[in-house]
């Protein structure tokens, strides 16, 4: 449980960057897409690197 507040801390900080984005129209405004990115970035990059 160490991890968890760093984890927690991340997690804002990418959803208020990623939700910035999509407010300047960087991000398309889609909620499928945009927690494919999220999931993908929190994750599946991490699963996918270890072999999970």
């Amino acid at each position: 449980f160490l991890s968890y507040p760093r984890h927690e801390y991340f997690r804002r900080i990418l959803c208020d960057l990623i939700g910035s984005m999509v407010e300047r129209g960087r991000y398309p405004a889609d909620m499928d897409t945009l927690k494919k990115i999220v999931c993908d970035i929190s994750f599946n990059n991490a699963k996918e690197y270890f072999g999970i």
